[in-house]
């Protein structure tokens, strides 16, 4: 939202610091996001003066060209070729001098001193277009007689200096949706703070009254959910022209484009008290007869910006007596019921609508307009009235309107302020510091806010119905603290904690000491959207999927069902800018419909490219394979201590052409290569590996996430290596098993070191395993007889439940 330092001032007489101003705004909960400078005209008139043509003559090179003397104060005259048709002596005219930046479409360029066909100019005399005072360019501008020379053009128009705070509006803020909503909130601050002594002015509407009652607009209001009050007035003999020039300064300073002098006074009343209003082009309200209602879904609709708009069944709209829309309430008139060059008659809407309803329908037809953003966060459905002689003054005096009605208002069920029990024991506990009840009176009443004692420790307030959200005590505290200021609040000189120890780890610290480690060792964690597009799921059962209205991107229609697609477009993005040996990893949530919603957590690794770095002394580079991502599963596992587990081939996968199951009666993880049907289809062309796990259920399946520190052994390690011949069956993780079945004191290592395969040799369906084996004794150094005695038991064991040949 955006607030004129030069508009406020109407309402309330501050002199303070643009920079104090921001800081006074942000501490009472309108956060100053930025402050920029507006001028009137860009450039602001500077080196322009009024100058008077002592001499006009005909350029003595060039007929359509003149030669001109201009006094603009200074001793000399200025010689200045002139090419306008206009011009001549005795003319108070406006002077760029050397050394002027002009614009032109918005691009500068400055005067300079030269010569224009052999006669040297000393700068221009200029038209209104080329100063930013108009579109006229048929001649230079001339001035009344009275103009004095010499005087800067800044100061003969009188142009201000504003400045234009940009303010980040909460959705709870609708008391500050206006000049005047943040002027009183900046009273209330003075008041309480600063000893300020002013009041804010209101604007004078007392003048409306209707000349002739000879209109009357009917309104029936068929949805009064959506719409609980609706007022209305009717004018005649509107003459539409431009709005006067003050009022375009205003509005071009927030951003608003003056159009014409109608438009113009309705964004005026908008930014002015925060109530949009609407005006109607009467002769084209058929049946003189205006109905609030829904229509049929499907219904056609033809907006102000040209575009057919299909209506939804739950969209409030504005229709004619034979049920034509002609605006979508609160949101976007329509183009054949709109205000045109030709209008004489007119219907000035002014209403209150319900906020859930405009902000489906604003958002349902990416309308963000300004009347959406104030009556989504909820309008005051008191000052529609207000609002509308506001404007029926401005009409009559800036459009020589007629009133031709008395003003219309259907208000079934009147909005009263709401009462609030407020205790004083309260107030003080939530903000931290004793205030006394006269200092919470006084705030209150700085706010408008009317009370009511009850008893010594409470009072009852009733809040104005622009404040939508007010609506609890902790709620009024707030206001109260917005108000009272919170760097008025003292800070202790302790800062007192319990340090609360769980004896298993929590979800977070396994997540932070996951990503700790995947980072250390050269992975990139990365967060992708929860969005994306249902084209990717053609050949899937669309029903377990969550479908959004997803009105700022329409592609992105779905909750993302799985973690794969998304985080492969992440990986295309990269490997399209050249990224091509990528470590990355992300933590994040999938949703599916089942039994109602099912949200799952996941960590998902991808790899692809090379297995590390370039550089001039590690020339031997390969490629990522499926060993890769296997040994950051398993350094995943070794981290949070998951020993006990098995692991399984996957076969059949829709993703994975070939991979591992890692299992602890729930599956933990998948891992492997993603096939090349989905890589083709998401236009990947180099092999990914990728590991999923379930978070959740590797949460559950760890079991501590302390680190343990123990001193390095002086004992010396024995190792031990087997040749296994095994059927092809046999997995590793089997042999790992049986090892730490027979002992889990000594052995501190097991590894698989080659594999070996020859039917001649070893027999069809076989292979051979070499596996080393690890010995350790912390306490002593290790006797042969020690080691021998757990590799026979070791030796037994593989023959008798792996049917393994030991190979000599």
């Amino acid at each position: 939202m955006k607030i004129s330092l030069n508009w406020l001032k109407r309402y309330i007489d501050i002199d303070i610091p643009v920079e104090r101003l921001s800081e006074i705004l942000t501490d009472i909960g309108l956060e100053v996001e930025g402050v920029e400078k507006f001028e009137a005209v860009q450039g602001g008139l500077k080196g322009i003066v009024i100058g008077k043509v002592i001499e006009a003559f005909p350029h003595p090179n060039a007929d359509k060209l003149s030669l001109t003397k201009v006094d603009i104060g200074q001793e000399d005259l200025l010689q200045i070729v002139c090419g306008a048709p206009n011009v001549a002596a005795d003319q108070k005219v406006l002077v760029a001098t050397i050394g002027t930046t002009l614009y032109s479409d918005g691009e500068p360029w400055k005067i300079k001193k030269g010569k224009i066909r052999g006669e040297l100019s000393m700068g221009m005399i200029c038209a209104e277009d080329e100063l930013g005072l108009g579109t006229d360019h048929s001649g230079i501008m001339v001035l009344p007689d009275d103009a004095e020379i010499g005087t800067p053009a800044r100061d003969y128009f009188k142009f201000e200096d504003d400045y234009v705070f940009d303010i980040g509006l909460t959705p709870n803020r609708s008391d500050a949706t206006s000049h005047l909503g943040v002027a009183r909130d900046l009273a209330a601050y003075l008041k309480m703070n600063e000893n300020w002594q002013g009041s804010v002015r209101m604007p004078e509407f007392n003048q409306f009254k209707a000349e002739v009652v000879s209109d009357k607009v009917d309104v029936i209001i068929e949805d009064e959910v959506r719409c609980p009050r609706y007022s209305g007035v009717c004018f005649e003999n509107v003459e539409i022209k431009e709005s006067p020039e003050w009022m375009q300064l205003l509005l071009k300073a927030v951003g608003v484009r003056p159009i014409s002098n109608i438009v113009d006074i309705t964004n005026f009343v908008l930014h002015e008290f925060g109530q949009p209003l609407h005006a109607f082009d009467r002769k084209k309200i058929t049946g003189n007869r205006v109905r609030v209602k829904t229509l049929n879904s499907g219904t056609n609709f033809l907006s102000l910006d040209e575009q057919d708009r299909t209506l939804h069944s739950e969209d409030l709209m504005i229709c004619d007596d034979e049920n034509n829309p002609m605006c979508i309430a609160g949101v976007f008139g329509g183009l054949n019921s709109g205000v045109t060059d030709g209008t004489t008659k007119i219907f000035l809407e002014s209403a209150h609508f319900n906020a859930s309803s405009i902000r489906k329908s604003s958002t349902r037809h990416l309308l963000r307009t300004d009347a959406a953003k104030i009556f989504e966060k909820g309008s005051d459905p008191n000052i529609t009235v207000i609002a509308l002689k506001r404007a029926g003054q401005l009409f009559r005096e800036y459009a020589s309107a007629d009133i031709t009605s008395e003003i219309i208002d259907i208000y079934p069920d009147t909005i009263e302020p709401k009462e609030i029990l407020l205790k004083y024991s309260n107030v003080c506990q939530h903000i931290g510091n004793t205030l006394d009840k006269d200092e919470i009176h006084d705030i209150l009443r700085a706010m408008k806010m009317e009370l009511k004692p009850v008893d010594e420790d409470s009072l009852l307030v009733k809040v104005p119905t622009n404040k939508a959200d007010v609506t609890r005590e902790i709620d009024l505290i707030e206001e109260i603290l917005r108000i009272y200021g919170f760097n008025k609040v003292d800070m202790p000189d302790k800062l007192r904690t319990t340090i609360i120890h769980k004896a298993y780890p929590s979800k977070r610290q396994v997540q932070n000491m996951i990503s700790d480690n995947l980072s250390s060792n050269g992975f990139n964690e990365m967060m992708g959207i929860s969005l994306i597009e249902s084209k990717y799921y053609e050949d899937a059962d669309l029903s377990k999927f969550v479908f959004i209205n997803n009105t700022s991107n329409i592609h992105l229609d779905i909750m993302r069902p799985d973690a794969l697609v998304s985080g492969l477009k992440s990986v295309a993005h990269n490997l399209n800018h050249q990224q091509t040996d990528l470590r990355l990893y992300e933590f994040g949530r999938t949703y599916v419909k089942g039994d109602g919603f099912i949200e799952d957590e996941f960590l998902a690794v991808y790899m692809t490219g090379k297995d590390s770095r370039e550089s001039w002394n590690n020339q031997g580079r390969s490629d990522t394979d499926f060993y890769g991502i296997k040994e950051i599963v398993d350094r995943v596992f070794d981290k949070v201590k998951i020993d006990s587990y098995s692991a399984a081939e996957i076969v059949e996968h829709p993703w994975i052409e070939f991979g591992l199951n890692y299992s602890n009666k729930t599956s933990i993880v998948d891992f492997g290569k993603i096939s090349q049907s989905l890589l083709s289809k998401m236009g990947i062309q180099q092999d990914i590996y990728f590991a999923l796990f379930d978070f959740s259920v590797l949460f559950q399946a760890c079991t501590d996430s302390s680190v343990e520190v123990r001193e390095i052994s002086r004992y010396p390690r024995v190792r031990r290596d087997l040749a296994l011949v095994l059927d092809d069956q046999v997995k590793f993780s089997q042999i790992r098993d049986i090892t730490r079945g027979i002992d889990k004191k000594l052995i501190t290592d097991i590894g698989l070191f080659d594999v070996y395969k020859n039917e001649k040799q070893l027999g069809k369906g076989k292979k051979s395993y070499a596996v080393k084996f690890i010995f350790q004794d912390f306490k002593k150094t290790l006797k042969d007889k020690e080691v021998e005695k757990v590799m026979k038991k070791l030796i037994s064991a593989f023959e008798r439940e792996l049917g393994a040949q030991i190979r000599t």
